[in-house]
C-alpha cells in the first residue's frame, strides 16, 4: 500500500512539472518563423511601476498600481498556418487546466476572441486572452496579483472605448 501512494505521489508531481504555462507556451513558440513573440519580465514592470500615476483623462483606472502588481507578460502572434492549430491547443489546456474562468467570447466571420481570469473575489492572479482566425492565432498571457476591482475598471474601460 505504501509504494501504490509513493507511485501516485510521483506520478502527480510528474503531471503537475509538465503542466503548460505562459511562459512554456511562449518558450516554445517565440523562436518559429512567420510568429511574432513579446515577454516583459517582472524587471520591466517594477521600473514601469516607478513612473508617476498614469492620467486616463477620466480618472477613474489606475493603471500604475495595475502594472506594479504585473509578474510577466507573454504574448505570441502565429502566422504560421503549420503550428497554428498546435498552439491554439495547447494553449486551451492551459486554460482548461488553470482553472480560468471565462469573462468573454466574442465571434465574427470566422474569428474567435476568448478572455479569461483566474483568482479570488479580490486579486486576479492571471489573464489570458485567445484569439483565433483562419489564418493566425494570438495567445496574451498576464501572470501577477492585480486588484479585482482595479482590473475590472480597466476592462470595462478598454471594452466601451
Amino acid at each position: 500500500m505504501k509504494h501504490f501512494i509513493i507511485l501516485i505521489a510521483a506520478l502527480l508531481l510528474t503531471v503537475s512539472a509538465a503542466a503548460q504555462n505562459g511562459r512554456s507556451i511562449y518558450q516554445k513558440y517565440s523562436d518559429e518563423e512567420n510568429v511574432s513573440a513579446v515577454y516583459i519580465s517582472p524587471a520591466m514592470f517594477r521600473l514601469i511601476g516607478k513612473i508617476p500615476e498614469v492620467d486616463t483623462g477620466d480618472g477613474e483606472v489606475n493603471f500604475s498600481s495595475i502594472i506594479r502588481s504585473l509578474s510577466g507578460m507573454y504574448i505570441i502572434n502565429s502566422e504560421n498556418e503549420k503550428i497554428n492549430g498546435n498552439l491554439r491547443a495547447e494553449a486551451e489546456r492551459f486554460i482548461n487546466s488553470g482553472k480560468y474562468e471565462m469573462l468573454m467570447e466574442a465571434k465574427d466571420s470566422g474569428q474567435t476572441v476568448r478572455m479569461y481570469t483566474v483568482g479570488n473575489e479580490k486579486t486576479v492572479e492571471g489573464f489570458v486572452m485567445l484569439a483565433a482566425e483562419p489564418a493566425s492565432v494570438t495567445f496574451i498571457c498576464l501572470d501577477g496579483r492585480m486588484p479585482r476591482d482595479e482590473f475590472e475598471q480597466l476592462m470595462a474601460k478598454q471594452m466601451a472605448d
